[in-house]
């Protein structure tokens, strides 16, 4: 009989779906859903909207649904998945190895702890320690009761993908040892973000009111105090700059405070706000503009995989020292800049150095070069060479 493997993750996001997809092409696979089918079309709160990705999620690979008996069923609590059958499930399916994606579910947990020791168990996670810096006593007490925990259920693990340098040193103080450790790029479908779409960029620059000749920059995601939004409005506003736009696309808790500051501003013409865009225009969003700027605070911005989207796009890169992804894609001053988490005048200053367009064309070249080793077809080439193995 040939090596099965079995998927522990979620629900279908338009990030692994390509992968999966791809993984299926060199060994047997089934992917098993744990939030249940309704988590094809969920509300999202961050957006404040029911969100369904128009590409498609299923395509190319085996899946099941599980039940989901949760109270309050969603993946941003523990208890939001709870599937009774899951176990059961796994035997009837009599997989070779199990990769596990996030372990913060009853399910998730629950598949570690019962098939340690009984075949391999890989895991897969983009966890960082960037959140524990300047933490208090209080913050230090409680981080060295969740490095405890944490070690705990890693214990459980057999191997774990890292994504990156910074989930590699998570893993690490998590006490798993380097021949646990196997690199897995955190990556996405970076062909759908090479097409050129120049013709249809132009037509929302005609639409917005910018020229050609003026640069733009990019925020696209939630409005949320996580993603610091408020932070590059008000360092733009604050900024000397010239032919300079900003472009904010996406919806959330911020929005209201977003748009009353920009309408008050000297520069609100500037200023320019898309609601929610769905995948399909997502590629001819970033091609518009010249830069992206994910200027996040945190606490949770593990990676930023809009930053992977970007570059695949061509564009330079701002990012603050809380992104995940900011130590393996965004070299200063070739590609991007990195400024310190939540601080204005740093930002500020990132803005008003920001380039001509020309260099920005050179620096996205420069995305792009850098990003091709960070595509799915890497990222699923790592993860079979590991499972030939078993």
């Amino acid at each position: 009989m040939g090596k099965k493997i079995a998927i522990v993750t979620s629900h279908p996001i338009q990030y692994y779906a390509p992968l999966f997809k791809l993984l299926a092409q060199g060994i047997d696979l089934k992917v098993f859903y744990t939030w249940g089918k309704d988590s094809v079309e969920k509300y999202d709160p961050g957006f404040g909207k029911k969100v369904q990705w128009d590409i498609p999620l299923l395509d190319g690979y085996s899946h099941q649904y599980l039940q989901n008996t949760s109270a309050e069923p969603g993946s941003h609590h523990f208890k939001g998945i709870k599937n009774p059958t899951i176990i059961k499930e796994l035997l009837d399916y009599n997989p070779s190895a199990i990769m596990v994606i996030g372990w913060g579910y009853h399910s998730h947990l629950k598949v570690l702890r019962y098939f340690k020791g009984k075949i391999p168990l890989y895991f897969r996670g983009d966890s960082t320690l960037l959140d524990n810096n300047n933490i208090g006593i209080k913050g230090k007490l409680q981080c060295l009761l969740r490095r405890i925990f944490l070690v705990w259920v890693y214990s459980h693990t057999d191997k774990a993908f890292y994504v990156g340098e910074e989930s590699k040193a998570y893993f690490k103080w998590a006490l798993l040892k380097e021949t646990q450790l196997v690199f897995s790029p955190h990556s996405i479908d970076n062909a759908r973000y090479e097409i050129d779409y120049t013709s249809k960029a132009n037509e929302l620059r005609t639409s917005l009111s910018i020229s050609n000749s003026d640069r733009v920059i990019l925020f696209a995601g939630k409005f949320e105090n996580k993603k610091n939004p408020l932070l590059l409005l008000n360092a733009f506003i604050s900024a000397s700059t010239i032919n300079v736009h900003l472009l904010f696309i996406g919806n959330g808790e911020n929005e209201t405070e977003l748009k009353l500051l920009a309408k008050e501003s000297t520069k609100t013409s500037f200023i320019h706000f898309i609601d929610f865009q769905n995948q399909s225009m997502m590629p001819i969003w970033y091609q518009l503009a010249d830069v992206f700027c994910l200027p996040s605070k945190g606490p949770g911005e593990t990676w930023g995989l809009a930053v992977n989207e970007a570059m695949a796009s061509g564009k330079a890169i701002i990012a603050s020292t809380k992104v995940g992804c900011g130590k393996d894609l965004v070299k200063k001053n070739l590609n991007g800049w990195i400024f310190e988490s939540d601080n204005l005048e740093e930002l500020r200053e990132v803005i008003e150095k920001i380039p001509s367009k020309e260099s920005l064309i050179k620096m996205g070249k420069e995305s792009r070069r850098i990003i091709i080793n960070w595509g799915i077809a890497n990222t699923a080439n790592c993860i079979l060479k590991e499972w030939k193995n078993i």
